[in-house]
């Protein structure tokens, strides 16, 4: 097997010439580098990568750290991807993705014990163990969604206006004509929930009407699928409730189930029943007919900004925490319109 000796004399420089070709760590001409390459791979010779990342203190991996049970990656998890993985590759960067279930995420085997110099952290929820670790251990860190408000000084995060899109959904549903509008928000805890809980309120205290706490539901913490949850808890509100007129949900997902729920009570879309989602996975949409209006979250930006943010964290000698938010948009289709009758 070839070693660094063997390329340093093929290619008549020295070893800490080849060694700096590889790590980049100081600038080298580009024909010494053409000719070190050239020599490596005709003697067939790869870098250690281990050796190389104790000797540097950097293993040039980055963490995508997400909560989930039975985690089963979404558009929009796999749009952040596209937008991580491409920052990642202009920067020569691997990615470590880490799916671990919320049970095991505060265990301290499976605490910061990744070999990364830097971490994603998804889905934060109010007591995020994740981020009280990260920053005890001094490792660079960015949140993709609102952290914590005892970390929002301390913590670099990327997220839309939660709160702001869902005043705009929900306002966009009164005044359509729509009094009783239910809402299927995410697992409680979580700050994306909070966040899109208070802009519904608020909607409907700045229009002066009074919302009710029974017509907002959290998705349960427990591996429930989001088609189940909305088509169960559609169902049952819808027949419970026949005043409702408008469900937002936090999916396409669960809107696959609202949509079933309404087949089978015979509700049509959205003459009976309107519906808009959270999120506008492409991928689903043949699904809904008529077509699902739903909120596109731009969740590649998320991920180009997040990564951003995290290498000039890294790069840099203070690390003051900032702040980016990605602009929301709501794309209205056919599922909302105003209530030209009323179910019984």
């Amino acid at each position: 097997m070839a070693t660094i000796d063997d390329v340093a004399k093929a290619s008549g420089v020295s070893k800490g010439t080849v060694s700096s070709v590889f790590s980049k760590k100081r600038p080298i001409s580009k024909e010494v580098s053409e000719r070190v390459l050239a020599a490596a791979e005709a003697l067939n010779y790869k870098p250690n990568y281990w050796a190389r990342s104790l000797a540097n203190r950097s293993t040039h991996i980055i963490g995508l750290n997400i909560r989930g049970e039975s985690f089963k990656f979404g558009q929009f998890h796999l749009s952040l991807l596209n937008g991580v993985l491409r920052v990642c590759y202009e920067h020569g960067y691997r990615l470590l993705v880490n799916t671990l279930s919320p049970a095991y995420l505060n265990q301290v085997e499976n605490i910061a014990s990744d070999p990364v110099d830097g971490e994603i952290l998804l889905d934060p929820v109010e007591d995020d163990a994740r981020i009280a670790d990260r920053l005890r251990s001094g490792l660079p860190i960015v949140v993709i969604g609102r952290p914590p408000a005892k970390y929002e000084a301390q913590v670099s995060y990327v997220d839309n206006d939660n709160v702001g899109m869902a005043a705009r959904v929900t306002r966009y549903l009164l005044e359509l004509g729509h009094t009783e509008i239910l809402f299927l928000n995410a697992m409680a805890g979580t700050t994306v929930s909070d966040d899109r809980g208070n802009g519904y309120l608020a909607a409907f205290k700045r229009a002066g009407r009074v919302s009710k706490p029974e017509l907002m539901l959290n998705k349960p913490p427990e591996d429930t699928p989001s088609h189940g949850f909305g088509y169960h808890a559609a169902l049952a509100k819808l027949t419970a409730l026949p005043a409702i007129t408008a469900i937002i949900v936090d999916t396409d997902m669960m809107a696959l189930g609202v949509y079933k729920a309404a087949e089978q009570l015979g509700l049509r879309i959205p003459e009976q029943l309107s519906v808009i989602a959270f999120s506008d996975n492409s991928v689903l949409s043949a699904e809904f007919h008529p077509p699902l209006t739903g909120v596109r979250l731009y969740a590649d930006r998320l991920g180009t900004e997040a990564l951003q943010l995290l290498l000039e964290q890294m790069q840099a000698e203070g690390k003051s925490a900032k702040r980016v938010l990605v602009p929301a948009e709501l794309v209205v289709r056919g599922s909302c319109a105003s209530p030209m009758f009323t179910h019984k």
